[in-house]
């Protein structure tokens, strides 16, 4: 059913005033959070006020409540941290100091407030506004508001936002800040891993997460540690045994490095920490290993947050603006949330009995109930590094005989080497003989193929590009040698790890088989772009490792203008014709204008956008980026614009232009990308290993495929990953422009608009519904969170 559109023109905030605030740890991506309510809040006509400081500025008023302006929020978004200060505050818990903050509120107004912070700050939150008509009473009483004043601003609204580097709310995939800490962690261990291997040390990594052991747990997926220690799963008796046994054979394997990430609240079967130290101490003593610590600590906290953490919070801070202005005296206190790709709101203290009911299960030893109330991305990435860490004795593993290929096709992607790494260990664990292809379809044809084993493997994780090598030939050409060689090599079935050419790929073989039994296998496509324009998936393995490299460059761009006055910056980006790196990088990055090809443009567009910018110089910020896809429109190149503005800005600004090229392909890949690969791989290797089964002909002793879905494409779909017969994607696809028909991300593109002050429309058709948590916590789908 078609749904039609809503828009949130009917939902003016005019005489609402909206107070924000962060309160608890703070964690990067706050300030974009802060922004967005801000802008957002102007934008629909509401009154906008900064709470400074936390609840202890709400307690004390005065200049620790300042109503702000556009410009207030300039310049914050690249930010780590919160400019708004964050305070524990002793005076919030009592009635008294309760009683003070909602005099403060009152006195300006506000009776909508947006709370970023942990799940101790959203429970006062909702405790406050519980209190509210009884406080405001008490006032009155007290001679300190006027009864019109109690009936004014009789109900308090609130909605929370979740900023926790931990990632130990319930309800949400991601908080706030996870992503960046995650940054951070990975940064430390890929350096921390040159110098370990030039000493074959090991190295003992202390990370933070007192109670949720999620940082440690996928930092140790992402670069593929040797051993974590996480609250939630303690390891069984006789750990030390067992890990001293696996460090050594790692050694024995020619392995020049160990690394073992301990979460701050680790903790053994009989509840007795597991300290870095501890961990060290006993490597050293039954080992000898020459073993070092390092504790990160407040590393984590610190930085700029990462593209994902920008566009998180500022997508979190329009939503919760929307649910202020739809909020009702009956409405209960929602958290807005991410789902997927989705933001959604959930009632608040559903999220937060559900995370006390995790550290409950804990306390009481349920360890398995309390990786069950974690949710399902935090089970599976348990079970993902369980599969993949570990290699168990030959002897115990299944044998079934069948041969798996894995090549990469297309330009190379960060993380194609973390999936590879994924496919190769669980492919051996199911018992399958790996393959590599060397050089794509062209190798193939050339019988460039050798077994690869779980060792080769090692250290894959953090390496950027292709290892395996890649190339954009299509299959097509070679048809008749491919089938030579997947007959001569006995291959059963082909993971194919790669763009819109490996899609294609797929295509091509799915429709050689009438000619070639050879292609009757099972065949699984993993999209790997950094273009993010593969149908059937939203998110495409190496996107997010070329979004932060735009958004690095454009920071520094930024910082570069602001010696120089009245500037702007024009930023060619890759994708091809799809815009989806120059949007959500100009979300990211805080952009004026984003020009891509799903949005035609004419000479009209440009010189408002002109004039935009020239009305900008007139205020306190005095410089522009404009984001430009690289095939948005073959007339209006980066050149011209570049020249067009120039041109009209004389006198006004000036202009420089940067093409960012290549640099967006390269590099480590990040915690996503690496995570994203490494669980999507996992889970297309199991697939492949059902559809062996299901395809096996005894009689004949082969392998026969030839149903249409037995040739998928895994990808991430709103809140699920599903497998999708290629034969189907054909029709979502415009293969003169390699794109999908339809793009979820167009969707976020007013968002930029309105947080770069311009007039648009907003669909909010996908918002505004409560959920609910329990519906899609534990059986929820594997989910597109890292």
């Amino acid at each position: 059913m078609d749904h039609q559109p809503k828009f949130f023109e009917n939902l003016s905030g005019t005489g609402k005033a909206i107070g924000v605030l962060t309160s608890g740890g703070d964690a990067q991506g706050m300030n974009a959070a802060v922004r967005a309510v801000v802008r957002m809040g102007i934008y629909v006509k509401a009154k906008v006020y900064f709470v400074y400081e936390g609840y202890q500025g709400m307690v004390d008023g005065g200049d620790n409540i300042v109503e702000v302006s556009w410009e207030s929020v300039s310049s914050i978004l690249q930010v780590g941290g919160t400019v708004i200060g964050s305070a524990r505050c002793k005076s919030f818990r009592t009635r008294e100091g309760r009683l003070q903050a909602a005099c403060n509120l009152v006195k300006r107004g506000i009776t909508n407030l947006c709370v970023i912070g942990g799940d101790g700050s959203l429970t006062g939150a909702n405790l406050f506004r519980e209190e509210w008509s009884g406080l405001l009473e008490e006032l009155a009483q007290k001679g300190k508001i006027d009864e019109e004043a109690v009936k004014k601003y009789a109900y308090l609204n609130i909605v929370g936002m979740v900023g926790s580097i931990d990632n130990d709310f319930c309800g949400t995939d991601m908080t706030i800040g996870t992503d960046s800490a995650l940054h951070r962690i990975i940064e430390v261990v890929d350096a921390i891993m040159t110098t370990a291997q030039s000493h074959q040390r090991t190295f003992v990594l202390e990370v933070m997460g007192r109670h949720c052991g999620y940082l440690a747990l996928v930092s140790a997926l992402a670069c593929g540690a040797d051993w974590v220690f996480i609250p939630e799963y303690p390891p069984e008796e006789g750990w030390e045994d067992s890990m001293c046994v696996k460090l050594s054979e790692n050694r024995a394997r020619k392995k020049r490095l160990n690394i073992i990430i301990v979460a701050e609240g680790a903790i053994d079967c009989h509840n007795k920490p597991i300290t870095s130290e501890k961990v060290k101490d006993l490597v050293v003593q039954r080992l000898g290993f020459d073993t070092r610590v390092t504790i990160l600590g407040h590393v984590q906290r610190g930085g700029t947050p990462s593209a994902f953490d920008r566009i998180l919070a500022s997508r979190m801070g329009v939503e919760a603006v929307l649910a202020l202005l739809e909020a009702t005296p009956d409405t209960p206190a929602c958290v807005v949330s991410l789902s997927g790709n989705q933001a959604v709101r959930l009632p608040l203290m559903e999220c937060v009995q559900m995370t006390q009911e995790v550290q409950k299960a804990m306390d009481e030893g349920r360890f398995v109930e309390a990786v069950r109330l974690r949710g399902r991305s935090f089970e599976n990435n348990l079970n993902t590094y369980k599969l993949l860490s570990q290699k168990k004795p030959d002897a115990e593993l299944p044998k079934t005989n069948f041969n798996v290929a894995v090549l990469n096709v297309g330009a190379p992607a960060a993380g194609m080497n973390a999936a590879v790494r994924a496919a190769v260990r669980v492919g051996i664990t199911e018992g399958h003989k790996m393959f590599a292809v060397i050089d794509g379809f062209e190798g193939f044809a050339r019988g460039k193929i050798k077994e690869i084993s779980w060792g080769d493997v090692g250290g894959w994780t953090g390496q950027g590009g292709s290892i395996l090598g890649t190339k954009r030939t299509l299959p097509a050409k070679y048809l008749e040698k491919i089938a030579d060689q997947m007959r001569t090599n006995n291959i059963n079935a082909l993971m194919v790890i790669g763009g819109f050419e490996a899609y294609e790929s797929c295509l091509q073989l799915h429709e050689a088989r009438s000619c070639f039994e050879e292609f009757c296998v099972p065949i699984c496509v993993l999209p790997a772009t950094i273009s993010n324009n593969v149908p059937g998936t939203d998110f495409s393995i190496g996107a997010d490792t070329a979004l932060n490299a735009i958004v690095e460059t454009c920071d520094r761009i930024k910082q570069s203008a602001s010696g120089t006055k009245r500037r702007v910056f024009i930023i060619e980006t890759m994708g091809g014709y799809c815009g989806y790196l120059a949007n959500m990088g100009a979300l990211a990055a805080g952009a004026d204008a984003a020009y891509i090809f799903e949005e035609q443009f004419d000479i009209r567009e440009l010189q408002a956008n002109v004039e935009h910018l020239t009305e900008k110089m007139k205020t306190s910020i005095q410089r522009g980026l404009v984001l430009r896809n690289e095939n948005c429109n073959e007339n209006y190149t980066t050149d011209f614009i570049y020249q067009l503005y120039s041109e009209e800005g004389k006198g006004v600004f000036d202009c420089r232009k940067n093409v960012l090229g290549h640099m967006q392909q390269g590099g480590a890949p990040s915690p996503f990308d690496r995570n994203f690969g490494t669980k999507i791989s996992a889970k297309a290797m199991q697939w492949i290993s059902k559809k062996l089964k299901e395809t096996y002909r005894k009689g004949a002793g082969k392998v026969f495929a030839n149903t249409d879905d037995s040739v998928c494409l895994l990808g991430m779909r709103r809140r699920n990953l599903v497998f999708q017969p290629v034969a189907e994607l054909k029709n979502e696809t415009d293969f003169v422009h390699r794109i999908p028909m339809e793009q979820w991300w167009l969707k976020l593109r007013p968002l930029m608009k309105i947080l770069a002050k311009y007039k648009t429309s907003y669909d909010v058709s996908d918002s505004g519904q409560l959920e609910h948590v329990a519906m899609h916590s534990p059986k929820e789908a594997e989910t597109g969170a890292i």
